[in-house]
């Protein structure tokens, strides 16, 4: 009894809530029916228990007028580093540019008839009243994709995965998702501040070139030589990894070459150390490191010849006075 008084006050709150944003503007479009399912929605969810209600959303923070229908930019507020990643790829780049959203209609890969008109923002896969992300992990992707790699996840290992561990708030790291791999997770490390994961919403940041999926994703569960033998196999994409590799790479057979002849140089006494395959890929200069790395190490590099140059000035004007 407790419980239904408490979530009918909650409701009561809520509805007080938008009777004082000017709701008479809404109700031609917002049924009552509709807003104590769209409350019964929020109370479970994470949103509610970190204290963002109707107004986080659905009020102009300057005006405190009622908005009807927010934007990507009120989900920035609390989701900045998802928003900006979402706005780099295929599915938010229109909106970056000032253009109306991308359709499905406008893609190159098949989709569904039903979903052709469908405008890419945040709320197109994620529920912003339950927030379900395994909702938008899997069922989102798939109400739109209709390609033969988007078909067969179904069928694959991962999707097992999936089925095994059975719904749950969210996807725990044992799942994985179409998300796992197309949106990966990362800690994001700010200074001064506690590290934190967040997921890349770029959906294209992982596809090409293929080398960002094998070390942001598949390296993550698999062997280096298992992810690209199995990420170069058109065929086992296709059909969404629902074997082993059956290819055996011709780089990788040179990796190997190399190290054994580096081993049998090393036991003949000659200053050639061993090296593992992996170690012997970044000798080699293949196409294994990615733009990230690239950024980190340049920034790095800045950093530190802007935290030397400081210094010399440290020093030379202690030398002057």
């Amino acid at each position: 009894m407790k419980k239904l008084t408490k979530k009918f006050l909650a409701f009561l709150l809520v509805l007080l809530a938008l009777a004082s944003w000017n709701i008479e503007v809404a109700r031609g479009e917002v049924s009552e029916a509709k807003l104590a399912e769209i409350n019964e929605l929020w109370q479970g969810s994470a949103h509610a228990m970190v204290g963002a209600n109707c107004s986080s959303c659905h009020q102009d923070s300057e005006t405190k007028e009622l908005v009807l229908r927010p934007t990507y930019e009120s989900c920035r507020s609390c989701h900045e580093e998802e928003t900006n990643t979402f706005l780099l790829g295929k599915h938010g780049i229109r909106l970056l540019e000032g253009e109306t959203p991308l359709t499905p209609s406008l893609a190159r890969l098949p989709m569904k008839a039903s979903a052709l008109s469908k405008s890419m923002t945040c709320n197109t896969c994620h529920d912003v009243h339950s927030v379900d992300t395994f909702t938008a992990a899997v069922d989102s992707c798939l109400s739109c994709h209709n390609d033969r790699h988007s078909l067969n996840y179904k069928n694959s290992k991962h999707a097992e995965l999936v089925a095994k561990e059975g719904k749950l708030p969210r996807p725990s790291s044992e799942s994985v998702t179409c998300a796992t791999c197309h949106l990966p997770r990362y800690e994001a490390i700010s200074i001064g501040a506690e590290s934190k994961v967040q997921a890349n919403h770029n959906n294209t940041y992982t596809l090409k070139p293929r080398d960002r999926m094998v070390k942001d994703v598949c390296m993550q569960c698999h062997g280096m030589e298992f992810s690209y033998n199995s990420i170069f196999d058109d065929e086992l994409v296709e059909a969404n990894f629902d074997r082993p590799p059956n290819q055996d790479l011709k780089t990788l057979e040179m990796v190997r070459t190399l190290k054994e002849k580096r081993s049998s140089q090393s036991s003949l006494g000659q200053n050639h150390p061993d090296i593992t395959s992996q170690q012997a890929i970044w000798q080699l200069r293949l196409p294994y490191y990615i733009h990230q790395d690239r950024v980190r190490i340049l920034k790095q590099a800045l950093f530190q010849t802007g935290f030397r140059m400081e210094n010399a000035f440290a020093k030379e004007q202690e030398k002057q006075s």
